[in-house]
């Protein structure tokens, strides 16, 4: 490289860089818009992003020392939840903020690139860095916010990288420190940023020809850092997740046929990115299999002609290629980690190592261009600009999958239908939406999907040992139960909550739930059993609280019934039904003002929360209070399920406050949404009669009696509208069917004597 070569490409950027600057910067916020406008929390952001330490002032001290508190998070990598503590502070849990913050990440990624490969002197260090801005391959490290990792730690290695660069060129102690730094900073992000140092040599050699003991003493202080951090973050790694790496028994020469086929698999998705599922199918490794082996070979053959022809086509090739399978190596499958469970391969572990096959590529292709005709390297302009545009494109329609749980997974399942947990977890998102129908069927498909996989012989479980499948199946009964519970259909919830513990006594909140079907069918000791061993399998969980205090009150064990609610209030001060339930509690045991300030606190956090606040109101006489808080909860949110309750609610208090008419517009409300809200129209029905409309009571009243032809109060009010509008003998009639199902209705007895006065006179 000539020195006036040298001079341009170390120089500070001139102004003369801002249009290529902006180009970036552009080509990332357009592609990504989707995430930044419409991307929400999908699969575990939820349980990432939502944690304690990230939502307590206090939290920024257990993020560094204490990293167990991050449930849901196996390792320690606490610069990236340092970040969502700040944003929580700025922005609350709005995930609009996470993708933006993610996206402009990737902007400084992509600027990062350019500026080194520049400094580097690769030809076209611009159109890398472009194609890097909008890879789709890159959409799932940018647009999932809890894939903040993957940004965050690329921040940090390119820019060691790039100060390591102006280090060597012109060693200074800062520029030194700086660097290592940088590298901590990375590994504190992501342990994948361990491969950094072997890429500084790489690059060394690829400058130089060699690499010599002065490269390698200088970065040996790298190497350590790498090390200790590494085996810090891989400790605490296997001591939460011991159970799951357990099950992966790959052989070594299994492992290496992985490591193969990966290669070939992210160098393929690289060039030709379709098909980017989240989830790819497990691949069966078999050791006989030829095709496996021929990865191998292919792998080691491309390698070989590298290094034999790089005199002829320089080292570049070798360089880039050894920069893919370096930077890769950590997730290549010769080190276990969870995610091997589901997958062998992930879009997102190639954040880095593709800018490597992509420095090659367009490196040759920048330097065959540059000795075409004028109009021949405007005709490659031209096509470079098309690529870039069916990139983003890609990336624009991947990105997109980002917007909530049920797009996420419906994506996963069209493209991998047999995706381990997908099928549940989109189950759990219509149930969550209260598709409940939708949410069974797909659960169904998960129990079948589980079973089959559990019941594979051990030839066919490849890595994997049965007890992983077992877990899987008893969570999707567990989670089959809970949507069957939630359908009213206890003793089929029953069955499937007690399949899933026979599996797997641990099974996610099988326990709660349990208790819960258990309460419903008025079995309240077999309950309180269940809710008992659901606090004690996860004491920090709040529902589980919940469920137990509300257990504990139908018991009539107040006191202790008080104490469970007030520890899910204080576990989780933000969760509206633990203040609604404790609201609840203290009201029974009359405690009004205590209930109210709990009830408030319930009804500022979940409008829906509104029901047991307006009870208490009520209770006080504060009638027109209630009418007006319940009014503001439907009109915040008038489609929802409870919108028909809470209009009844409302017509109570209403009638209560001595407003019939108001009241009987009420309980319309309530019909025109539930028709067949039997305590509406009972009490439309009274009051009706009571106005003397006896026309619309007796069709309220019909009404009734189709829903339950047993209701015995239903046919005595019936019987009432019908002697009023002269039908004495039907009124006759339904008061003896009245008092044929319930001989102690003593209104149906008074009022059938009445009417048969009333026929005798007539008959007189």
């Amino acid at each position: 490289m000539s020195k006036t070569r040298q001079a341009v490409d170390t120089a500070s950027p001139a102004p003369s860089y801002a249009p290529a600057l902006l180009a970036l910067g552009l080509l990332v916020g357009v592609s990504y818009l989707p995430a930044m406008l419409w991307g929400g929390f999908v699969w575990d952001d939820h349980a990432c992003v939502t944690v304690d330490p990230v939502r307590e002032v206090s939290g920024l001290w257990q993020i560094w020392f204490s990293p167990s508190a991050l449930k849901g998070e196996g390792h320690y990598w606490p610069l990236v939840y340092t970040t969502f503590w700040l944003e929580h502070k700025l922005w609350g849990f709005n995930p609009a903020g996470y993708h933006i913050v993610n996206v402009l990440l990737h902007a400084a990624n992509t600027l990062l690139v350019w500026h080194l490969l520049r400094r580097l002197a690769v030809p076209g260090a611009w159109m890398v860095a472009a194609v890097f801005a909008v890879h789709p391959l890159h959409v799932e490290s940018v647009a999932w916010v809890i894939e903040r990792k993957d940004v965050l730690s690329g921040l940090f290695y390119l820019a060691a990288a790039l100060v390591w660069t102006r280090y060597v060129e012109q060693p200074r102690p800062q520029r030194y420190a700086g660097a290592l730094v940088l590298y901590a900073a990375g590994l504190l992000s992501k342990s994948i940023a361990i491969t950094l140092p072997a890429a500084l040599l790489l690059g060394h050699w690829w400058k130089q020809g060699r690499v010599t003991s002065t490269d390698l003493l200088r970065l040996v202080p790298f190497c350590a850092v790498g090390l200790v951090i590494t085996v810090g973050d891989l400790s605490f790694y296997r001591s939460l997740d011991a159970k799951a790496l357990g099950d992966l028994d790959y052989s070594l020469t299994e492992r290496t046929l992985i490591a193969a086929r990966a290669l070939w698999f992210y160098a393929g998705k690289l060039l030709w990115p379709s098909g980017l599922a989240v989830i790819y199918p497990l691949w069966n490794i078999r050791v006989a299999d030829p095709l496996a082996w021929g990865y191998v070979i292919a792998a080691i053959a491309l390698a070989v002609a590298l290094w034999h022809f790089r005199l002829q086509i320089g080292r570049g090739p070798l360089a880039g290629a050894l920069f893919f399978a370096v930077t890769l190596s950590p997730v290549l499958g010769f080190v276990n980690y969870g995610y091997m469970q589901y997958a062998l391969v992930a879009d997102r572990f190639q954040y880095l190592a593709g800018i490597g096959v992509m420095a090659v590529i367009i490196g040759a292709a920048t330097t065959g261009v540059r000795r075409l005709p004028s109009w021949g390297q405007k005709g490659m302009l031209g096509i470079a600009a098309v690529v870039l545009v069916a990139l983003g494109l890609l990336t624009w329609r991947q990105a997109s999958i980002y917007r909530d749980d049920e797009t996420f997974y419906r994506h996963i399942i069209a493209l991998n239908p047999q995706a381990r947990g997908a099928h549940l977890n989109l189950g759990s998102a219509l149930y969550k939406q209260e598709r409940y129908e939708e949410a069974l069927d797909i659960a169904r498909i998960a129990v079948e999907q589980e079973r089959a996989l559990a019941s594979l012989n051990p030839a066919q479980l490849r890595g994997m040992r049965r007890q992983a499948f077992q877990r899987g199946l008893a969570l999707a009964h567990a989670n089959l139960g809970e949507i069957l519970n939630g359908l009213g259909r206890v003793e089929q919830a029953e069955a499937h909550l007690r399949r899933a513990i026979a599996l797997n006594p641990q099974a996610r909140h099988a326990q709660l739930n349990l208790s819960k079907v258990l309460y419903k069918q008025g079995q309240y000791e077999a309950a309180l059993d269940a809710a008992r061993i659901a606090v004690e399998q996860d004491p920090e969980h709040a529902k589980a609280h919940l469920n137990l205090g509300a257990v504990l009150y139908k018991q009539g064990q107040y006191e202790a019934a008080l104490d469970a609610a007030r520890i899910a209030v204080e576990q989780d001060p933000e969760y509206a039904k633990a203040h609604a339930n404790l609201g609840a509690i203290l009201n029974g045991l009359g405690r009004i003002e205590e209930a109210e300030t709990h009830l408030r606190r319930a009804l500022a956090l979940d409008p829906q929360d509104v029901d047991l606040f307006a009870q208490v109101l009520m209770r006080q006489g504060r009638y027109q209070e209630a009418i007006d808080a319940l009014a503001q909860a439907v009109a915040l949110a008038p489609g929802s399920p409870q919108a028909a309750e809470l209009h009844f609610l409302m017509g109570q208090a209403a009638q209560q406050n001595g407003q019939p008419e108001a009241a009987a517009e009420y309980y319309a409300h309530t019909l025109a949404l539930a028709p067949r809200h039997v305590k509406a129209l009972r009490r439309l029905g009274r009051l009706r009669n009571e106005q003397q409309h006896y026309d619309e009571a007796l069709q309220l009243f019909q009404r009734l009696v189709a829903i339950d032809p047993n209701d015995a109060a239903a046919l005595g009010n019936l019987g009432i509208a019908l002697f009023y509008l002269n039908r004495s003998a039907e009124a006759l009639q339904r008061f003896d069917q009245a008092l044929a199902l319930d001989p102690t209705l003593k209104s149906a007895r008074v009022n059938r004597e009445v009417v048969l006065k009333a026929l005798k006179g007539a008959a007189q």
